[in-house]
């Protein structure tokens, strides 16, 4: 049977500064646990991102130093070379792929005149074999047509019909077909030909819109020699790393003019690994400080309970005396532990929700889902709960015969 409640609120009223104490640190855990815990789902989220190519069987060749080079004759040198190689089964010319360097990042606007923003995505040329080579399909509209691959006018074709993802379609028009729409970067007018279900951008997770942004990409069709310096091959995985050892080998020989970038001339698996390394410790940091924050409040209510069971002790001689039974002396301070918890809790959501408020104006990190905070509350509870079960186990082996002991 649950205690009388009046008589708890009284101790607690004689323990002023260790029951705000315990409360403040309880309110500290739920703040931190919440932010901290959304803050490591996002991340693991982000490290399985769907990429939308399969990445086992692509590797990417890039060149630096290669401005000067004529695409034309760096291209036919470089794409016949990986097409003669054993196991290979395609490759084509890109700006960039998903985890390697970003190529062509650009702010679009909803109408020509530029007065309608609609976001930063990163904008892929891809020429006929690099199509072929990722394996890219629309799930909705139509396949490119050899009139669709234009050349580059400065950064992208004046007019480009274009590919999105679904994740960008329905950031610029929620619950309406994409198909058809239009859209601007500058003077280049893109109209939506398809859409693919997903294709990560290079920097997914750290570019402009953050983790949000990871699917933001549009797929430009542009000719062969539009641009040059970086490959795609695609292989069986048990060739492909064969085929870039080769590459990587021949490099000196069958482009002398240009630099191999050895950073980003590996398989995208390679390339994902990496890409994904900083984001796989942050995880690692954060389920670390809830476990670390847990813990501490933890030993906390232990802590405190333990303290107040050794100073109540006469207090509950009396109360086994005057006939508290054993499982009543449990139930006083588990109540006593669930006001000081739900205070806590109260507190501490509010203080997530400011928190998460800071992290958004600072870190452009997403809004914390309302979920987060029962699921901390329920957290907390049971820990303070669990916590604070051996002190009062403690508590009710006092026997009634300390009552007359003197102080």
């Amino acid at each position: 049977m649950l205690m009388d409640i009046k008589p708890i609120l009284a101790t607690l009223t004689r323990h002023r500064v260790s029951a705000v104490l315990i409360t403040l640190e309880i309110a500290l855990a739920c703040a931190v646990l919440c932010n901290a815990l959304f803050m490591a789902v996002a991340r693991i989220d982000l490290v399985g991102l769907d990429s939308g190519v399969d990445e086992a069987a692509l590797a990417t060749l890039a060149l630096n130093d290669c401005e000067g080079c004529n695409a034309a004759d760096i291209n036919g040198r470089w794409l016949d070379f990986l097409r003669r190689q054993p196991g290979v089964q395609a490759a084509g010319v890109v700006n960039s792929l998903p985890f390697a360097q970003r190529a062509g990042v650009a702010g679009i606007t909803l109408d020509p005149e530029g007065k309608r923003f609609g976001g930063v995505p990163h904008f892929y040329t891809f020429d006929p074999g690099a199509i072929q080579t990722l394996g890219l399909r629309p799930v909705q509209g139509r396949a490119f047509t050899a009139t669709d691959y234009q050349p580059i006018d400065n950064f992208l074709p004046a007019n480009a019909q274009v590919w999105i993802t679904r994740d960008f379609a329905e950031h610029l028009w929620p619950g309406e077909s994409p198909l058809g729409k239009e859209f601007w970067m500058a003077t280049s007018r893109m109209s939506v030909a398809g859409i693919v279900e997903h294709f990560a951008v290079p920097n997914p997770g750290r570019s402009e819109g953050g983790i949000a942004a990871a699917q933001w990409s549009v797929i430009v069709p542009v000719v062969t020699n539009a641009q040059s310096g970086t490959y795609v091959v695609r292989a069986d995985p048990r060739d492909l790393p064969g085929v870039l050892h080769n590459a990587v080998a021949a490099a000196p020989t069958l482009a002398p003019e240009a630099i191999l970038n050895r950073e980003y001339s590996r398989t995208l698996t390679e390339l994902r690994h990496g890409y994904f390394t900083q984001d796989r410790a942050m995880t690692r940091l954060l389920l670390g400080v809830c476990l670390a924050m847990l813990l501490v409040t933890a030993l906390g209510i232990v802590g405190l309970a333990s303290f107040w069971v050794q100073q109540r002790t006469k207090q509950i001689g009396i109360r086994r005396a005057l006939g508290a039974t054993r499982r009543q002396v449990v139930a006083y301070f588990q109540t006593e532990n669930l006001l000081l918890s739900g205070a806590g809790i109260v507190l501490g959501m509010l203080l997530a929700y400011a928190g998460n408020q800071l992290l958004m104006h600072y870190f452009e990190t997403a809004r914390l889902p309302l979920p987060y905070l029962p699921l901390g509350a329920i957290a907390l509870f049971a820990l303070g709960q669990a916590a604070v079960i051996g002190p009062a186990l403690r508590a009710a082996t006092v026997p009634p015969i300390v009552a007359t002991r003197g102080q």
